[in-house]
């Protein structure tokens, strides 16, 4: 079966909640979507305002509150919001890349070895048995280590031992200074072994999210070699079917998953920084022109909100003190603005009194962007 390039964007968006907002928990939400990125604190909020009818911020504040939504470092190695019941096992997918990225470079480098880091962790996990500040941490790790050490033992073991972030600040239940817990949902899993159940789940749970997808798809969002993905598809094989996308390349998707005509509506949304779903593929064409991905991934990482006009990155936004400024790429029609004029309405209630303006510190990519077609104040 053949797959087109404008039903593959289609089958994300059903899957993503991006079709039509749903009467959807918190909890139930975010397991649709498997993760959101997190390393801003207001983006999963707006993230789900984009997905789940009449959300309210103290939703998800609950849902951090009771542990029932976690926040913690995991793919691609940076924050992301995830179900407390696939922590585990995203955690276990990815313990060899969390191994390699930190014991290999800032561990290594304060002469520490594998061995030391799995002593340390369960130290560690001991001392944070309750919230604790990177100060706290780094007073702890320099007790055991030296002041020489400590910074880059720190560095790795924040990200190596299963920590989740804890609640700590208003406006969006994190602040820009976190603090630490111990995660307290599994044995703490050691080495660079591969756990293959784990990664079977892992491919399951992005595949029902985010496919069809290719192998470097899968290994993108993962932050996975593509070998393993390989081998737990082949486990997989009667669980997963086989297309072809319109490059010709393989595609991987679980039966019976949501795949909408090409034809199907896709209203405008204002997407969140660093969405999950402009960054769940290798090949992000599916929803990021290539033109415009310049634009709107700057050098340093940074992922600017976006808006989402037929399903396609069109332009960028930022929320100002007086209204939500939309920059289009592209000429967009009357009825187009319309809708997006909507959506700005409804999140400046959203935001309300929260924080009007949360991607403020990020104000300064906009002068360095080319001329825009359009710009609109809504």
């Amino acid at each position: 079966m053949v797959i087109t390039a404008r039903e593959l964007n289609r089958a994300t968006l059903a899957r993503q909640l991006l079709l039509t907002r749903e009467p959807l928990t918190v909890p139930d939400a975010v397991r649709r979507v498997v993760a959101l990125q997190a390393q801003q604190p207001a983006s999963p909020y707006l993230a789900l305002w984009n997905r789940i009818t009449g959300l309210t911020p103290a939703e998800l504040d609950a849902a951090f509150t009771t542990g029932t939504v976690v926040k913690a470092t995991l793919l691609r190695l940076t924050l992301h919001a995830v179900h407390a019941d696939d922590y585990p096992v995203l955690r276990a997918a990815m313990q060899p890349t969390l191994y390699g990225s930190r014991l290999g470079s800032h561990f290594a480098a304060a002469g520490l070895t594998a061995e030391d880091a799995d002593k340390l962790v369960s130290e560690l996990l001991a001392f944070a048995h309750r919230p604790r500040t990177s100060a706290e941490m780094q007073t702890w790790a320099e007790e055991r280590l030296g002041p020489a050490r400590k910074e880059g033992a720190w560095w790795g073991l924040k990200a190596y031992a299963p920590l989740r972030h804890a609640p700590t600040d208003a406006p969006w239940s994190f602040g820009h200074r976190p603090s630490f817990v111990a995660s307290g949902t599994e044995p703490f899993r050691t080495g660079r072994t591969v756990d293959e159940d784990a990664l079977r789940t892992l491919v399951l749970r992005y595949l029902s999210a985010f496919g069809p997808a290719t192998v470097a798809d899968i290994a993108q969002f993962a932050t996975v070699p593509r070998t393993p993905v390989r081998a737990a598809l082949r486990a997989l094989d009667g669980a997963v079917e086989q297309l072809h996308g319109p490059d010709g390349s393989t595609l991987f998707d679980v039966p019976d998953a949501p795949r909408p005509p090409a034809d199907t509506p896709a209203p405008p949304r204002l997407m969140a920084m660093w969405d999950s779903t402009l960054l769940a593929y290798a090949d992000r064409s599916r929803v990021i022109p290539p033109a415009y991905r310049p634009l709107v991934v700057r050098r340093n990482g940074d992922f600017l909100p976006t808006l989402l006009v037929d399903g396609q990155v069109a332009g960028v936004w930022r929320p100002l003190e007086d209204g939500v400024e939309a920059t289009a790429f592209h000429p967009l029609p009357p009825a187009t603005w319309d809708a997006l004029a909507e959506e700005a309405a409804a999140l400046r209630v959203f935001l309300g009194d929260r924080e009007p303006e949360p991607y403020r510190r990020f104000h300064h990519w906009w002068p360095k962007l080319p001329t825009p077609a359009e710009v609109r104040l809504l």
